[in-house]
């Protein structure tokens, strides 16, 4: 009984498409997994209004998200305005008031990303290196080692070649976050969008130094950067549709 109530308090933490393969598990996972009050909660998250209406729901709560959920579809982008070829991107990092890296980098750079990484980097940041997410990764050359007792910070600007506007997506952030099980060192800004476009949410544009292990705790040995939207655009035609509503200048 333990047990199944440690499912039970597990099981309200995960979202709808994790809860639906829970389902496939096993039988006590199903049965467990089913359980409408875990589903009357995914509903209540997701469409308030259903659980504030007087009478319940003729089906079950559970059946309900699995008919909601399936007629939500994809939409399929048109081509997007902007291009690459059209696109660079200024690159600065400093260890406390210290220039230490400075480029200027073109698309092709970027989507060629890191085809050879070096040596002594960690099987998790491998694998993300490989992985088929669309990525945005630039090879630091030469590489360089920044101690994490001083402040590290990065601005990122994104210039057109077509009408000379710039916008600024990563304005002197600190890379407050390490992430030494993946290598990573992570900060991030918002986004600010064209006044054509004022009810977009904050969107966060990450950037990542990506470094190896050299048995130092105090240094980034750093080989890459890494810039992405997270889930705000997970390919190429919708990072363009991104930063062509940016705020250029």
């Amino acid at each position: 009984m333990l047990y199944v109530e440690i499912l039970k308090v597990v099981f309200l933490l995960l979202e709808g498409t994790d809860l639906t393969s829970c389902v496939a598990v096993s039988k006590q996972w199903r049965d467990v997994a089913q359980d409408d009050y875990l589903w009357k909660c995914l509903c209540a998250n997701r469409w308030p209004f259903i659980c504030k209406r007087p009478n319940p729901p003729t089906v079950t709560y559970y059946k309900l998200y699995q008919t909601f959920y399936k007629h939500q579809r994809q939409q399929t982008l048109l081509p997007p305005r902007l291009s690459f070829d059209n696109l660079e991107f200024f690159i600065d990092i400093w260890t406390e008031d210290k220039l230490i890296f400075s480029e200027v980098v073109s698309y092709p750079v970027l989507q060629t990303g890191i085809k050879c990484p070096p040596p002594r980097i960690c099987n998790r940041l491998g694998f993300h290196l490989e992985g088929l997410d669309y990525k945005m990764i630039v090879l630091v050359e030469p590489r360089f080692k920044a101690p994490l007792g001083e402040t590290i910070s990065v601005s990122v600007l994104v210039g057109r070649k077509d009408n000379n506007k710039v916008d600024c997506i990563i304005n002197k952030s600190v890379f407050d976050y390490i992430n030494r099980t993946a290598y990573r060192a992570m900060t991030f800004d918002y986004l600010g969008f064209s006044p054509a476009h004022p009810f977009i949410p904050g969107i966060r544009a990450w950037i990542s130094l990506l470094f190896v292990d050299d048995k130092n705790d105090s240094v980034i040995d750093a080989f890459g950067i890494e810039i992405d939207f997270c889930n705000a655009a997970k390919s190429r035609d919708e990072v363009l549709w991104l930063l062509d509503i940016l705020d250029w200048k």
